[in-house]
């Protein structure tokens, strides 16, 4: 999209095709001619540009409230954060002090947003001006135009900003383009765009800020003083964030959003290893990227199965909210054949299929269980102490459950 384009959208007669659209989105199965008729009655780009802004603010509803209201590019809204994670990025800020924070590379604004509700003055900085018009647009969208100061320039040549503090958000991702060819993930932060190294000329004028990465992030890659940050929203890890200077409170954190809990620790832990017994945790992907399984065993007072496993194993079941309990009726070695009669056995028609260290794929073995019979099970297929074996189980619902 050209700002061409976009001042179009922003014009009376660009709401009003965007308010049509809303109220009856073109389906699937009759897009190409929607599309025909509008391309009829604004011409090609407008149409396209219109009805791109349709199909994005519907995909966005799951990131943010007012998505109805904003206006995203397709890679913009693919690296947007969500609402809730950013919301407390940004409280952090807040609660640090930060009154104002340079937004490097704010994109369509996801997190300059959550930094102006939380109190804070934020320099928008990007050189696509159309994703930066965007940004602008999303905060007026949401009533915080006055705290947000859009700037379009190049990172790679701009001097430090008179913030108190930064935020870096570099893009992940290379390729892709207009014509929708797919973009690759870029794993090493000296690949990113610009690459993490670019903050080395910020830190001396602007010590503490923060920068968001992959959560699959290499230990080897950390820079030395940081701390590293996992965050899982509803059980799925969504990012790592990067915390420098006096923003930084420990060696690795593990938050889990929307309930806010945090784990933390400055040292790895080394949790002992012991035969499944009768309850089996499994820990939180933000608690494994954080490599505080240890530390989360030392908690519950419970084992690793097997050393290179994270699985967690105790007599004894714990409150926690950092992994998910179960019960567990047996474990034994692998073999199909052993596995099908003693789920006939028991009458287990529906199982739920979890790996961790097994080469095997839960559909395929699903498929050859053939299994008959109105009961449930939870199958782990796992390594204990070096072994293939399986674990049967179920979900632990009382006390001290994940889900309490």
């Amino acid at each position: 999209m050209r700002p061409e384009e976009f001042h179009f959208l922003l014009s009376p007669d660009g709401q009003a095709a965007l308010a049509e659209l809303a109220a009856a989105p073109p389906a699937p199965d009759s897009h190409m001619a929607v599309a025909a008729r509008w391309r009829e009655r604004l011409g090609p780009e407008r149409a396209q540009a219109a009805l791109e802004t349709a199909l994005l603010r519907q995909r966005a509803a799951g990131k943010f409230a007012r998505a109805a209201e904003m206006f995203f590019t397709r890679d913009g809204l693919e690296q947007a954060t969500a609402e809730p994670v950013a919301a407390h990025r940004a409280a952090r800020f807040a609660a640090a002090g930060a009154r104002t924070v340079a937004d490097l590379g704010c994109g369509i604004g996801g997190d300059a947003l959550a930094l102006a509700a939380a109190g804070v003055a934020v320099a928008g900085v990007d050189r696509d001006l159309v994703r930066l018009m965007m940004a602008a647009a999303n905060a007026d969208a949401y009533g915080l135009a006055e705290r947000f100061l859009p700037i379009q320039a190049d990172l790679r040549h701009l001097p430090p900003l008179p913030a108190e503090a930064f935020f870096f958000d570099p893009a992940r991702r290379a390729g892709g383009g207009a014509r929708g060819a797919p973009s690759r993930r870029l794993h090493s932060v000296a690949d990113y765009q610009p690459p993490l190294s670019l903050i080395d000329a910020w830190r001396p004028v602007v010590p503490r800020g923060a920068v968001k990465v992959s959560p699959g992030i290499d230990y080897a890659e950390l820079p030395p003083g940081v701390e590293a940050e996992f965050v899982s929203l509803g059980g799925e890890v969504k990012e790592a964030v990067l915390w420098y200077g006096e923003l930084r409170t420990a060696a690795r954190r593990a938050t889990l959003l929307p309930g806010g809990h945090t784990l933390s620790g400055d040292n790895d832990e080394v949790a002992p290893v012991a035969a499944p017994q009768a309850y089996l945790y499994e820990p939180d992907g933000a608690v494994i990227r954080a490599h505080l399984v240890g530390l989360l065993a030392g908690q519950l007072e419970a084992a690793l199965i097997d050393p290179q496993i994270a699985y967690l194993t105790a007599d004894a079941l714990r409150p926690t909210p950092f992994a998910r309990a179960y019960a567990i009726d047996d474990a034994f070695p692998f073999q199909l054949k052993r596995l099908r009669a003693y789920l006939r056995q028991r009458g287990v028609g529906q199982v739920t299929i979890k790996k961790r260290g097994s080469p095997l794929e839960p559909d395929a073995l699903r498929q050859a269980l053939r299994l008959r019979g109105d009961n449930e099970a939870v199958l782990f297929l796992t390594q204990v102490a070096g072994r293939h074996t399986v674990l049967i189980g179920a979900r632990f619902q009382g006390p001290g459950s994940r889900e309490e």
